[in-house]
């Protein structure tokens, strides 16, 4: 078996870190085409979508350099259909990432990287620990990073009906990002649904949130390392990180009080589907009078926040505002909690 073959593999059992971080900021709350049906020739949609990059002013030059001959990656919807199936239980889910080897390795990357994260968190207010967390959770801490051409894979999930309008929509930020001078086009590597670099952003979110922090004129996610570590805090802090608090904690809840949110505790309304399953922010001294109590018994912190609860079946979290913002990096609770929980064990 080659090397992509094990790492495809991989990816289809445990929905590895490319495949649960494949879609960054809003396009992974959105929900999918209502309706999906088969896709048309894609010769026929390419010629479509060819139109109407020229239409939009992207150049002929860029448009035969990034378009023509493309062909649909079969694997790419394979992976894109079977990832939303996966529910391997939250501790499994955990036990694959929290790892004592991808905690070693974020404590020695902390040390090697002091300095640079010292100014990171001085520039965009965002603990380090956190950004250490979610490059560990991408990418390995930059080490697998994909390697499948962007335009194939936006282009096979922008034909591909399942969510074709919100993968249509990034195959012209990358374009963009082409036009732009930000990056050569046969450079452009990423997960099989288009997310690139050490950060997994996808082109929306590098136009947004890519910044150059080591100051060479290129916000490069790919092999820089101040420019990758930064970019995850420009974005966490554009997702309004707040870096004077923390995220939240585990916490025991019985099965009667469990009984007893259920009844006068509503789940939030609004956001990803993630936010929707968690209840709405209440006091923490009003959780405590509820009877929630940390795992060790203890009393709730005799802090002035507010939390909401997330239940994954197994384990019961209350989590503050900043929780919010790792959702906006991927908005899947295992992912967020696992970030959490890794950043506790980086401290």
């Amino acid at each position: 078996m080659t090397d992509n073959s094990k790492v495809m593999r991989w990816l289809t059992i445990f929905g590895s870190v490319l495949v649960l971080s494949f879609a960054q900021t809003a396009l992974r709350s959105q929900a999918q085409d209502p309706t999906p049906a088969e896709p048309p020739p894609f010769t026929d949609w390419l010629a479509d979508l060819t139109r109407e990059a020229r239409e939009r002013g992207f150049s002929e030059a860029l448009v035969q350099q990034t378009l023509t001959g493309l062909e649909p990656l079969h694997r790419v919807v394979q992976s894109d259909r079977s990832q939303a199936e996966l529910n391997p239980g939250f501790n499994r889910y955990l036990s694959t990432r929290l790892t004592r080897p991808m905690v070693n390795r974020g404590q020695e990357l902390g040390r090697e990287n002091r300095t640079l994260l010292g100014r990171i968190e001085r520039e965009f207010k965002v603990q380090r620990r956190f950004l250490l967390a979610i490059w560990g959770l991408e990418t390995r801490y930059g080490r697998v990073t994909g390697n499948i051409p962007v335009f194939q894979a936006l282009a096979t999930l922008a034909w591909e009906p399942r969510r074709s309008t919100m993968f249509r929509g990034e195959l012209f930020n990358a374009l963009t990002m082409v036009q732009r001078g930000h990056i050569e086009p046969a450079s452009m590597t990423g997960s099989w649904a288009g997310a690139m670099g050490q950060p997994q952003f996808m082109p929306s979110s590098y136009l947004s949130y890519a910044v150059d922090f080591d100051e060479d004129g290129r916000r490069d996610i790919w092999k820089s390392t101040p420019d990758a570590l930064a970019s995850i805090a420009n974005y966490m802090k554009g997702f309004g990180w707040n870096g004077d608090e923390t995220w939240g904690r585990e916490v025991r809840v019985p099965a009667a009080v469990r009984d007893d949110i259920e009844r006068t505790i509503p789940k939030r309304t609004e956001g990803c589907f993630a936010r929707r399953n968690m209840t709405e922010r209440r006091p923490l001294r009003e959780w405590q009078k509820m009877g929630v109590r940390l795992v060790n018994g203890a009393a709730l912190p005799q802090a002035d926040l507010e939390a909401g609860l997330v239940d994954v079946g197994e384990r019961k979290f209350l989590v503050y505002e900043n929780y919010d913002a790792i959702l906006g990096y991927n908005c899947a609770h295992y992912y967020a909690l696992t970030v959490a929980l890794l950043s506790d064990r980086l401290r």
